[in-house]
């Protein structure tokens, strides 16, 4: 039997903040990740009074924050632009600290295999940065992974010597993306991880995954109509959920599986499926 907290990523069910917040605790999920970018849940429009109204409610409901979603949408590959997102990062990363979380996930653009290749040494620049901020206040930011292979991801943080910046494991991008072993994943990355999502997927057309990535981020006109990819319900895709929680027990990992759902109809009954299945595989 295994130890992992199951949480979701709030946005995936559709609903306001706070009826998303009651709607996680009806289905028995433990934590949230929240969008913390625009609106009304960025930092500049939800600290003090807000905050803490929030953060009670979600604790008067049982639950606590996994993490908070930091993806700008850019990534920091440009230099020009990384001050001003760097910046926002490190306020998202304050606005998790006072709802009482420690995690901020990002994308942060494709990691170039060659560490010659000019934008690897800005990117570098960019999460040192992030990964001092984070270490001077006891947090991480943590990245998702999916654009670049495990191994790739791998040597990009060994060469920031810190944990502050650290991975968030979604094992659907790897599998969608680069066709990474979900397994291979954790083992290469175990001294990272500090979040996970729970998501499946599957590879639909092999391609260069820098541009898959900028598929996604955002289509450009003439991939309109091409699915390199598709996500799907959990225990339906590429990833083996067994071997992976096996996977992530053996290192000892005890954080959350987030569940996330980027598409379907119905996405409360999926995140209630989907966390049925993880807790058929936990709890065996």
């Amino acid at each position: 039997m295994y130890k992992f907290p199951i949480g979701v990523v709030l946005e995936s069910f559709r609903l306001p903040t706070y009826e998303a917040v009651k709607k996680a605790a009806e289905l028995g999920l433990n934590g949230l990740q929240m969008y913390a970018t625009k609106g009304e849940n960025a930092p500049e429009n939800l600290s003090g009074a807000k905050a803490r109204e929030l953060l009670s409610y979600v604790k008067d409901n049982g639950l606590v924050f996994s993490a908070l979603c930091g993806d700008l949408g850019h990534g920091f590959g440009n230099a020009e632009m990384n001050p001003e997102l760097v910046e926002k990062s490190k306020r998202i990363l304050d606005l998790a600290k006072e709802l009482e979380c420690n995690i901020v996930t990002t994308h942060i653009g494709v990691v170039p295999s060659d560490p010659n290749h000019e934008r690897y040494k800005v990117m570098q620049e960019a999460c040192a940065e992030l990964a001092e901020y984070a270490d001077s206040v006891e947090a991480h930011f943590a990245i998702e992974t999916g654009p670049e292979p495990s191994d790739v991801l791998k040597a990009f943080l060994d060469s920031l010597g810190s944990k502050g910046v650290a991975v968030n494991l979604d094992p659907a991008n790897l599998a969608m993306v680069v066709g990474d072993d979900a397994v291979h994943a954790v083992k290469t990355l175990k001294d990272y991880i500090v979040h996970t999502h729970a998501k499946d997927g599957r590879m639909l057309i092999k391609g260069n995954p820098e541009y898959i990535y900028r598929v996604v981020h955002p289509v450009p006109a003439e991939a309109q109509g091409i699915k390199y990819f598709e996500e799907v319900p959990l225990g339906t895709g590429d990833v083996c959920f067994p071997d992976y929680l096996a996977a992530l027990e053996e290192i000892g990992y005890r954080g959350y599986l987030t569940i996330e759902r980027e598409v379907g109809a119905t996405p409360a009954a999926d995140i209630d499926l989907a966390a049925n299945f993880l807790r058929s595989i936990i709890n065996k």
